[in-house]
């Protein structure tokens, strides 16, 4: 493996097991289409403890297939957070729906309940409730989604749980993605995730519609089934296209890689937790920093170690401190460029505060 003179602030673990089993599928019939994908996301289901999961090349194609199979689309409104990347509100967008933001709890950086539940009680008013509502797990930790459920009963939206950063985590003593307080939860496998398929990412649901349309989504709306198919089988060779569908299917390389990673992503996690606590113990109190809080409901999987500039108390920016960081070779980031102050979303009108 390449070494670093820096420290990333993330980076894959491949291991010579992970090499051998890409390496079985490159000498295998099928790099595509083939068994290993169905059996990754059969051990996805196992470990999550949801009844359906469907595998695609992104976790952004998992937020699009989850939006269409919640019937989004033009005249619909989607909230999410604005502290995510742009994929989880972008997927509103590519459904020609419009999109709106909910503000975060400022210790957690987790969509605030307090301020979803005064802003349904606002659009209940005005006529602009949202069809489906993006809560995003930032950092690995889980919203509050007991409460957004109990909102989502009384105004009558869906969930679509933004996991990306949060296979392996658990709220509630149940490992998120099991779908309990949602319609669907989205997982995201890129390199620095957890886990990793290269690219990829998942969506999960204990719906079999939902997850038939997802299948149907990923794959050009083409279909072999003969539930689906609207006229007589010519032959074996027969398929029908019932939808507008996308190529988003995931290689039979990168399930491959998916299945062996399993095998550690417990371990994965457990190893952030004792990074947790050396930071924890290295940032000390006298360091102008606020560290990542953590709910007592919630085991976060630790994608990341969020540490806040205590400004008041520095006389440097963040600027400033992140050039200096980096000039020590430890490769920190900035997580993330608030999504209504991007230009794009300025053009659509939102404005920063």
């Amino acid at each position: 493996m390449e070494k670093f003179d820096f420290i990333p602030y993330g980076r894959q673990d491949i291991t010579e097991e992970d090499i051998n089993e890409v390496i079985k599928v490159l000498r295998s019939n099928f790099l595509t289409q083939g068994s290993v994908v169905p059996a990754f996301e059969q051990k996805l289901c196992n470990y999550i403890g949801v009844k359906y999961s469907v595998v695609v090349n992104s976790c952004t194609s998992a937020l699009h297939i989850a939006c269409l199979a919640l019937d989004l689309g033009p005249g619909d409104i989607l909230w999410t957070s604005p502290i995510t990347f742009v994929a989880s509100a972008n997927c509103a967008l590519y459904c020609g729906a419009t999109v709106d933001f909910v503000d975060i709890d400022i210790d957690t950086a987790l969509m605030s309940v307090e301020k979803l539940k005064r802003k349904l009680e606002w659009a209940e008013k005005e006529g602009k409730l949202p069809k489906i509502v993006i809560p995003v797990h930032f950092a690995g930790q889980s919203c509050d989604m007991r409460e957004i459920h109990a909102l989502s009963q009384r105004y009558d939206f869906k969930i679509i749980e933004d996991a990306a950063h949060a296979i392996g985590a658990e709220y509630q003593n149940d490992l998120v993605g099991g779908c309990q307080y949602s319609d669907i939860t989205v997982f995201s496998f890129h390199p620095v995730k957890i886990i990793t398929t290269a690219e990829g990412g998942l969506a999960a649901t204990n719906d079999e519609v939902l997850a038939e349309r997802m299948r149907l989504y990923r794959s050009h709306g083409v279909t072999r089934d003969p539930s689906l198919i609207t006229k007589q089988v010519e032959g074996r060779w027969h398929y029908q296209q019932v939808d507008l569908g996308f190529n988003y299917r995931m290689t039979e390389l990168q399930a491959a890689l998916g299945v062996s990673q399993m095998q550690r992503l417990d371990a994965f996690v457990a190893q952030r937790h004792t990074l947790q606590e050396r930071y924890d113990s290295l940032l000390n109190d006298d360091l102008p920093v606020i560290k990542p809080y953590q709910n007592q409901d919630s085991y976060s999987s630790l994608h990341l170690y969020p540490i806040q500039i205590d400004i008041d108390n520095i006389a440097k920016s963040r600027k400033k401190i992140f050039d200096m960081l980096w000039n020590s070779n430890i490769g920190v980031n900035v997580h993330y460029i608030p999504i209504h102050t991007q230009p794009y979303y300025q053009k659509l009108g939102f404005q920063k505060g």
